[in-house]
């Protein structure tokens, strides 16, 4: 059996024990008050008008931007890595989804609506939801210039120039396809707004698994893998779990 951790732990009195967890806390109270500042800075951004007719391809037909807020005020976009002629869709943005599907109904209790936007023809997203079994609104943007505008999918021509627009800078990157979550909201005049965006690690937001793996020794465990998230599977591609002993 894996111990927790190759380093010897501390081993301390319950009395020694609290007064380092007190000093933890005071430090977590600080990291919560901060959180909650930057939220409410998240909330005062300035918005974009959306000014361009977007037309997304969906189950049910086309439609536009105001059109995916399905009668609410607001929008959250999940910008998912699922390229044209991908065989399945990116992993780390399927982590994000097996996270984000649970919290649709709680989302739209608080005038939120949710979707996911993907480069692929609806054709090639619809196999692989019913695989994942995920209840969400998916539509494509393919042949629109709206992952393009939001600086989630590149050529590979731009990929092996280096140097792509990605997450407010330039910067190399390794796929055709990047990750990424958008808020939108909508005016009782019907005009659309982005509000804000967020890449990179930002979509760590909404991995609450990682959240609950910081809670442990071994914490994400990460440090001798070739890449953060290499451990990462399809949530139907996992081994068994070994017996408990």
């Amino acid at each position: 059996m894996k111990t927790a951790s190759a380093k010897k732990p501390i081993v301390a009195t319950p009395e020694k024990w609290l007064a380092a967890r007190l000093e933890l806390l005071r430090e977590e109270k600080e990291f919560t008050r901060l959180g909650d500042r930057l939220a409410q800075q998240r909330r005062e951004l300035p918005w974009i008008k959306m000014i361009k007719p977007y037309v997304f391809e969906s189950p049910r037909g086309t439609v536009t931007l105001a059109d995916l807020f399905e009668g609410r005020s607001q929008l959250m976009v999940q910008h998912f890595m699922l390229g044209p002629g991908w065989e399945q869709g990116c992993k780390s943005c399927s982590f994000m989804m097996d996270h984000f599907n649970p919290t649709v109904p709680h989302l739209a209790a608080r005038d939120v609506s949710f979707v996911a936007i993907s480069h692929a023809p609806l054709a090639e997203i619809l196999p692989f939801k019913q695989r994942m079994g995920w209840a969400v609104n998916w539509v494509s943007s393919h042949g629109t210039d709206f992952n393009r505008d939001f600086h989630v999918s590149f050529t590979q021509k731009e990929i092996d120039r280096g140097q792509v627009d990605y997450n407010y800078t330039k910067m190399d990157f390794p796929q055709t396809e990047a990750p990424g979550i958008s808020v939108f909201v909508r005016d009782d005049s019907g005009n659309v707004y982005l509000a804000y965006s967020t890449y990179g690690r930002g979509v760590e937001v909404v991995m609450t698994t990682y959240e609950l793996l910081d809670l442990v020794p071994k914490g994400r465990d990460e440090g001798a893998m070739e890449y953060g998230m290499e451990w990462l599977r399809h949530h139907d591609r996992y081994e068994p779990a070994p017996a408990a002993v």
